[in-house]
C-alpha cells in the first residue's frame, strides 16, 4: 500500500533538505510513497503545528521542526 508523504513548510532550505531526504530514502529502498511539498500557509495551519518543516506520514504529524536522518525516515516508513 503506498503511503502519501507531505513536507509542510514555506520553501526554507530546511524543508528542502527534509523532501530531498525523503526522496532519496523512498529511492534507495524501494518504498512505495508519493511525496508533496506544502508551502501554502493556510494548508500549514490545518494541521497544527509552530514550527517547520512537518512530515506527514497517511495525514499523522510525525515529524515537526527539526530536518530527520534517513535512518528515522526508514523506520517511520516502514512502521
Amino acid at each position: 500500500m503506498s503511503k502519501k508523504i507531505k513536507v509542510l513548510g514555506p520553501g526554507c532550505a530546511k524543508c528542502k533538505q527534509t523532501f530531498q531526504i525523503l526522496e532519496e530514502v523512498i529511492i534507495e529502498n524501494g518504498i512505495e510513497a508519493s511525496v508533496e511539498k506544502v508551502e501554502d500557509i493556510m494548508e500549514i495551519m490545518k494541521y497544527n503545528v509552530l514550527s517547520t518543516p512537518v512530515v506527514v506520514i497517511d495525514e499523522k504529524v510525525t515529524i515537526k521542526g527539526r530536518v530527520p536522518s534517513k535512518s528515522e525516515i526508514l523506520d517511520l516508513l516502514k512502521n
